[in-house]
């Protein structure tokens, strides 16, 4: 099997990556799977980031698949969101549902401690550099 790959950005803005069998020579896979008039690169298996963390942010760079830091960040805030919302759950019950017995008022302190934490890594996210500092401040909170 071969150690390269045809990738090619595809109509959703994201990047199409092919894995040629061996069947056919790569050139032959490129022609008959990459859309008709559509730019594609042969390039190294290397050249494509093994980590899919952020795949729906990868785009076709120079020479390779590279990473939209904006739309790292848009991935990441969503994925901050996600979080925060499971953290959210037990005490929003006891809020919306004003459960008997339970403590309202600790259910919001707990809310707020929770709201701070997630502040912190939003404004890691925004001022994040790499893709690498996004997934960290993520991970970090797990």
């Amino acid at each position: 099997m071969s150690e390269h790959r045809i990738i090619y950005q595809n109509e959703t803005g994201g990047v199409s990556i092919i894995i040629p069998t061996g069947e056919l020579t790569i050139e032959e896979v490129a022609a008959k799977d990459v859309p008709e008039g559509v730019p594609y690169e042969i390039v190294d298996e290397a050249d494509i980031p093994s980590d899919r963390y952020f795949r729906n942010a990868w785009v076709m760079g120079d020479c390779c698949v590279e990473h939209d830091l904006d739309k790292c960040k848009e991935i990441g805030h969503d994925r901050r969101r996600q979080q925060r919302a499971e953290e959210f759950k037990p005490y929003d019950d006891v809020i919306m549902k004003q459960i008997p017995g339970a403590d309202a008022t600790a259910a919001e302190e707990a809310r707020q401690q929770i709201r701070d934490k997630y502040a912190l890594i939003q404004d890691v996210i925004e001022g994040a550099s790499t893709p690498d500092e996004i997934k960290t401040a993520l991970e970090a909170n797990q």
